[in-house]
């Protein structure tokens, strides 16, 4: 019996580890050198557009702060970069069909051999971090965090989003392979 639970130990911490996964992906100008790139400043025309509640707004730049400080680069007035946000969100169901039995009909070798639907709604966000030339206010870096959004309490919910932008900001700046 311990054998059996110690096969399905690795199975739910993968199930567990999924679940709180970002998928994050990024797109460059490919001519910008981002060495030059030193300070930063946050882009308020872009983030005002943003379609949440100012305190997630917070939490957010907040986060990026904290990322981009730890990258060596510093907040100015007259910046590099300007540092912008947007975010969507839609609701997602997943559907699992746990047939334990095979084909058609009873299965005196399955135990307990019942069909069970479940169903599992939940809100799927996604964060879009622009990083625009401010010189030419042109777009060089975007990163897209997509993840699930299982949110019971300000804790979890400020660490969720933590999360989302050091996975995101782990690609940038990009490196050239």
């Amino acid at each position: 019996m311990k054998r059996i639970q110690l096969l399905f130990l690795p199975m739910i911490a993968l199930l567990i580890t999924s679940c709180s996964s970002v998928r994050v992906m990024t797109d460059y100008d490919t001519k910008v050198d981002f060495n030059q790139y030193k300070t930063f400043a946050f882009y308020k025309t872009g983030i005002d557009k943003a379609t949440i509640s100012d305190l997630d707004k917070k939490r957010i730049m907040r986060a990026i702060e904290a990322e981009l400080l730890a990258k060596g680069m510093t907040k100015s007035a007259t910046p590099d970069v300007l540092v912008s946000l947007f975010t969507k969100s839609r609701e997602r169901i997943n559907i699992n069909d746990n047939n334990w039995g095979y084909g058609w009909g009873w299965n005196p070798w399955m135990w307990g051999g019942t069909n069970r639907l479940d169903v599992n709604q939940y809100t799927e966000g996604t964060l879009f971090l622009d990083i625009i030339d401010a010189k030419n206010k042109e777009l060089v870096w975007q990163g897209i965090g997509t993840g699930a959004l299982r949110i019971q309490n300000i804790e979890k919910k400020e660490a969720r989003i933590k999360e989302f932008v050091a996975e995101i900001m782990a690609k940038y700046p990009p490196s050239k392979k």
